[in-house]
């Protein structure tokens, strides 16, 4: 019925809404969705951003405005996130057309900022197309991709509250801005090369002087692309701070930057023009390819191919970059600036495999202020290539890996903060500190969580002022007005001295380390805590009830408190971080602890210096400054040194990490398991403890009689998946428990996490692990959240 209005065929009479959509609906072309949504179906009203979301206005006849509320989240544009979708009856107002509103700027805050997005495939388009007027711009975005978090000043989401504000539209900009029918419409960032941000290289004066000037090279990234190809090391700007690069095919340029970082034997994360540049050294399944292509773009951590394709005798061409390790971290291009330091189809040929660090000195915060850019990073760049738009929130690259076909988060961080967690419980308005060690801080109210970007270790001033920022930031673009604070018991802890100072009368809580670890991933799996978990924690330090250091922990566990049904066997801890950084000081620990001799020919004696051998055998003796530990990461260590594996770590969990390595490496047919002995509680109703000491005895052997360290490694995380399938179902007949949670930095070993995940299901257990937020430190904020929120409402 061509040109009939739709009031002529019967309809119900006219029906106004006022539709809230609340989520991730700003920044992501929410609006102009709406206005093409609402005119397709000949509606008439308004659309506006507020803080608390989007908020439109529809009238017209009550089927159309029912099928609008019924697509309204169905069709969502890509990037967005519709959590609730609220309906309010209005007066019919009689409007015509459909109108796109100023921002407004009242009103509660509840609106989620996207975070920053890879550039999507029509902006490449565009940027590689010789006849677009975006052809090699640094900066090209649009409403689907680009920077959103580290831009944003405040709310609403519009460009004012952006660093975009100082850089006006021109006409054509501008005109596309307006447009609803374009694919910038109400695009924040847009910009272009007549109005948007200037790329420039810099390189240092020619009198040395620390001065840096512009380069004479007309085209930036050419140049750039040109230093890296002769093995300079480039200060990189990108989306949430500088990045350090080199040709991570060139080993001098990688040991250069290696030395100047003082970054020890710690790896790398490489950056690959394309998979097809990396495949040929790791393996990259259905799952880690969508990662590495997707929007998100974190860094994936890939297990190295057992045998690339290269003859026997070449060296692997980034052996540098990652040695020692399993895997590599590998990122693709997410940025226009990158593409287009891969270069575009023409271009001269440069390097495509490319180290991409974070642009600091290794235990400080990256770097995002342009002059700090080039005082801080003056002794490690050979030049600088940056550019005008200010970067308003510092954010790390995400690390993630596959585990067992599911994600596996290492480090929280660009695009994923800052986006909360939904919460199985409500939580009173609070702040969690998180830890001292990969802090990551939480903001929480409702059924939300913000968790923060990483920050970073807190044993550094200049990463403590950057978390006092990162605090104030995220509280001003989220509802959350703290009432209560939370943090972990440790009485060193910088992150607990400063909720403490700050707490300004409001109640501080102070939450158990391994239960927030259990507590967290309850928490991402959707547990309410009516029925406790098997929490199995391990990890390398957490502060105990008794004043040991814990970290090879069963507990029983909700949200309201814990019971230690068990852990690893006390043995001393000799120097504290002087252990953790010499594991051979961990293993002759050990070793003694389990009656067994120090000969010569086991290789962590051998690695003690002969002078330091018998003073730590007085310490031991005489238990001088010798916490007792029950730490799952610690034995790590002392394994990796008894079997040759690792006697110095330069970073953490260097013994770990290469330990897994190193059973990796093992035959097939062998499956041999070490066992460790469970002990009786020396107490009714206390702990069941689990004794390496047949443990060792046994891998001692098996060393004496030429077993090398490959079999050895494997033996081992068999015997650690045997003690957690042991003890488990030991609580399981005592307590009738039979979900599992597998946590702490340990389980980022993916060989044990799928070992002991196999075998927990396979009698039955349920078994819950992190998905979306990491199992180390970097995810303790949010069980400190729940545990202490909800640990002042009550449940449900």
């Amino acid at each position: 019925m061509s040109g009939v209005p739709p009031t002529a065929v019967g309809v119900r009479a006219p029906l106004r809404l006022r539709v809230t959509v609340r989520g991730v609906v700003q920044g992501v072309g929410f609006r102009p969705y709406v206005y093409s949504l609402a005119t397709a179906l000949r509606l008439s009203g308004h659309v506006t951003n507020t803080p608390e979301g989007v908020v439109a206005e529809v009238e017209g006849p009550s089927e159309a405005v029912a099928r609008f509320c019924e697509r309204i989240a169905v069709d969502a544009p890509p990037l967005a996130r519709v959590e609730a979708v609220e309906q309010e009856e209005m007066p019919v107002g009689g409007d015509s057309g459909f109108a796109i509103l100023a921002s407004r700027t009242d009103g509660p805050g509840g609106t989620l900022i996207p975070p920053d997005t890879a550039t999507c495939a029509a902006c490449l388009r565009e940027l590689a197309d010789p006849a677009d007027r975006r052809h090699r711009h640094p900066f090209v975005n649009c409403t689907h991709c680009g920077p959103r978090f580290t831009i944003v000043t405040g709310l609403p989401y519009d460009r004012a509250h952006t660093t975009m504000a100082g850089f006006p539209m021109c006409a054509g900009c501008s005109r596309e801005y307006a447009d609803p029918a374009d694919r910038r419409f109400h695009a924040q960032p847009v910009a272009c090369p007549a109005c948007g941000p200037r790329l420039r290289l810099l390189v240092p004066a020619a009198q040395g002087d620390g001065r840096a000037l512009p380069s004479a090279e007309t085209d930036p990234v050419a140049g750039a692309r040109a230093l890296l190809a002769n093995g300079a090391v480039l200060a990189v700007k990108g989306l949430g701070g500088y990045h350090l690069a080199c040709d991570a095919t060139d080993p001098a340029a990688v040991a250069r930057l290696r030395r100047r970082k003082a970054r020890g034997d710690k790896p790398f994360a490489l950056m690959a023009g394309s998979p097809d540049d990396i495949e040929h050294v790791v393996r990259i399944g259905p799952e880690e390819r969508d990662l590495l292509t997707g929007r998100t773009r974190p860094i994936v951590l890939l297990r190295r191919r057992a045998d690339p394709p290269f003859p026997a005798q070449a060296p692997h061409p980034v052996e540098d970059v990652a040695p020692g390790s399993p895997d590599l971290g590998v990122m693709l291009p997410y940025t226009p600036v990158h593409q287009l330091l891969f270069g575009l189809p023409g271009d001269p040929a440069g390097p495509r495999l490319l180290v991409m660090t974070s642009g600091n000195v290794s235990g400080e915060p990256i770097v995002t202020d342009d002059g700090e850019a080039l005082t801080r990073l003056a002794h490690l760049a050979d030049a600088w290539l940056t550019h005008d738009r200010p970067i308003q929130v510092p954010c790390d690259d995400s690390v993630v890996r596959v585990c067992d076909g599911q994600p596996l988060v290492v480090r929280r961080a660009r695009g994923y903060a800052p986006l909360p967690v939904t919460l199985p419980v409500p939580v009173r308005p609070a702040l969690a500190v998180g830890g001292d060690l990969k802090n990551a801080f939480c903001l929480g109210e409702g059924r939300r969580a913000w968790l923060s970007s990483h920050i970073g270790d807190m044993d550094d001033l200049a990463t403590q002022r950057a978390f006092e920022r990162a605090v104030a930031q995220l509280e001003s673009i989220t509802p959350v007005r703290p009432g209560l604070l939370a943090a972990d018991r440790h009485p060193g802890y910088r992150s607990a001295g400063w909720a403490a100072r700050n707490a300004a009368g409001r109640p501080l809580v102070r939450v158990q380390h391994h239960h927030a670890h259990i507590a967290a991933a309850m928490a991402e799996n959707g547990l309410d805590g009516g029925r406790p978990v098997i929490g199995v924690a391990f990890d390398g330090t957490g502060y105990g009830d008794d004043g040991a250091v814990w970290g090879g922990e069963f507990l029983l566990a909700d949200y309201d408190g814990f019971t230690r049904f068990g852990h690893l066997a006390y043995v001393p801890l000799p120097g504290g971080d002087a252990a953790v950084h010499r594991p051979y000081r961990m293993a002759l620990a050990h070793l003694r602890t389990a009656r067994i001799d120090w000969s010569p020919e086991l290789a962590c004696v051998a690695a003690c210096p002969p002078g330091e051998l018998p003073v730590l055998e007085r310490q031991l003796e005489r238990d001088l400054n010798c916490v007792p530990t029950s730490s799952m990461g610690r034995l790590f260590d002392a394994v990796s040194s008894l079997a040759d594996v690792c006697h110095r770590a330069g970073y953490e969990a260097q013994a770990a990490v290469e330990l897994e390595a190193a059973a990796l490496r093992a035959p097939d047919g062998d499956r041999t398991a070490y066992a460790f002995a469970l002990r009786p509680p020396a107490t009714d109703g206390g702990p069941v403890l689990a004794d390496p000491a047949p443990l060792l005895a046994a891998i001692a052997a098996d060393l004496r009689s030429g077993v090398g360290p490959a079999p050895v490694a494997a033996r081992f995380h068999r015997a650690v998946t045997g003690l957690v399938h042991r003890v488990c179902v030991l609580a399981r007949e005592r307590h009738g428990v039979d979900t599992v949670a597998l946590t702490g930095g340990v389980f980022l070993n993916s060989l044990l996490s799928s070992a002991c995940a196999e075998a927990l299901r396979e009698d039955g257990f349920t078994v819950l692990r992190h998905h979306q937020v990491p199992p180390g430190d970097g995810g303790l904020a949010l069980g400190q959240l729940v545990v202490a929120a909800r640990a002042e409402t009550g449940p449900d």
